[in-house]
């Protein structure tokens, strides 16, 4: 998959970052979501959003899915998620709705907040990469947006509107959910 200049500010975020399409398997995903999974990228490419997390958390995952299909974002949805050695941790999914130049939903750019990581020092980490990338962001609309093809224009607006989402997340309060 082409790595559009927008989608290179994820590569090696601080953030976990996946994208799925309208029916939920992975198609791309940074090195943060695959290293603290404990899989290869490869390993991960491909499969449903199911495969991450243990059977009791399906149904909340099933309704998130849901959500998301309904409404076109997600907001602090609580998952417990599964790494490959079976082992788990408590995240909240945040996801926005990704469309191509007909506004057909294409799929979603999700981030997940793993809540076993959530102090002071991460959240000043993850605020400062937030305005970097919406600075970023503005920096490509000003100098390539009209330049870009319909498919990087519909990649931009996808990561814009997720990063104006995560820019108004209180990540403070995300430090109280366990």
């Amino acid at each position: 998959m082409l790595q559009t200049e927008a989608r290179k500010i994820l590569k090696d975020a601080p953030i976990m970052w996946r994208r799925i399409n309208s029916i939920g398997i992975i198609l791309d995903c940074n090195s943060t979501y695959a290293n603290k999974l404990g899989y290869a990228k490869s390993e991960i490419l491909g499969k449903p959003v199911f495969e991450h997390v243990p059977k009791e958390s399906w149904e909340v995952m099933n309704d998130s899915l849901k959500t998301w299909f309904e409404t076109g974002n997600v907001t602090d949805r609580k998952i417990t998620f599964k790494k490959q050695d079976g082992s788990t941790f408590p995240g909240l999914l945040h996801a926005t709705s990704l469309y191509d130049e007909k506004k057909n939903l294409l799929g979603s750019n999700t981030v997940i907040f793993d809540l076993t990581e959530m102090n002071d020092e991460k959240i000043n980490e993850f605020e400062k990469f937030f305005r970097e990338a919406k600075n970023k962001l503005d920096e490509i609309k000003n100098n390539e947006y009209k330049k870009l093809d319909e498919n990087s224009k519909s990649e931009y607006d996808g990561l814009k509107k997720m990063f104006d989402m995560l820019l108004t997340t209180d990540l403070k309060g995300l430090k109280n959910i366990k």
